[in-house]
């Protein structure tokens, strides 16, 4: 009995911070998993508080995450992560607010969109699609369908754990290997077909 007893007990005891942080530095998705859920909830608050609509403060915390997953191997073993964490989120938020303040003051027209495509721009966009595709291609299944309902289809991380019968942090991990490896063979693709 006192052997299931210990076992529970270790099993409800919070895994330390920097144990997450080392797993998230290894590749281990449930560390990754397990870290977003500490902080999910403060991090939506936040962003929402900065944003103000819920669909972009949703954005903007995925983001963020995305981001802490593509910088850890910056932040310092031994600091606390939560400072260094809502300081990221806060710059993002400041820098989204600033581009949509931006934007929000010279509105695109249609006659302008159109006056701005040319033959060669439509041939670049040709030429980008069938890169893009071809490095698709070289994408295990699952991510590549992930990308293509998240960027393509617009599906949000949780349309897409729904559909796939997934868990959300799996999605985002997922969609983070995929553009890792999408760069990747951009970069490969691009080289091989510029002149030598």
């Amino acid at each position: 009995m006192h052997g299931r007893e210990g076992i529970a007990r270790k099993m409800v005891e919070p895994i330390p911070e920097a144990e997450l942080i080392e797993g998230v530095r290894r590749g281990d998705p449930a560390a990754f998993e397990a870290l977003v859920g500490r902080y999910l909830r403060r991090a939506h608050a936040l962003a929402l508080r900065l944003l103000g609509h819920p669909e972009d403060a949703e954005d903007l915390v995925q983001e963020v995450f995305m981001t802490v997953l593509e910088k850890i191997d910056t932040f310092e073993p031994g600091r606390p992560f939560g400072p260094w964490f809502f300081q990221i989120l806060r710059n993002r938020g400041a820098n989204l607010r600033a581009y949509r303040a931006r934007r929000a003051t010279l509105p695109l027209t249609d006659e302008l969109r159109s006056a701005r495509s040319s033959p060669v721009d439509d041939l670049l966009r040709s030429e980008l699609r069938t890169q893009l595709e071809s490095a698709l291609e070289e994408l295990p299944e699952r991510q590549r369908l992930i990308v293509r309902l998240f960027e393509v289809d617009g599906f949000s991380g949780a349309e897409i754990a729904e559909a796939l019968g997934m868990k959300p942090a799996t999605v985002r991990w997922n969609l983070h290997q995929a553009r890792k490896r999408l760069r990747a063979s951009l970069t490969r693709i691009r080289g091989e077909e510029t002149p030598r």
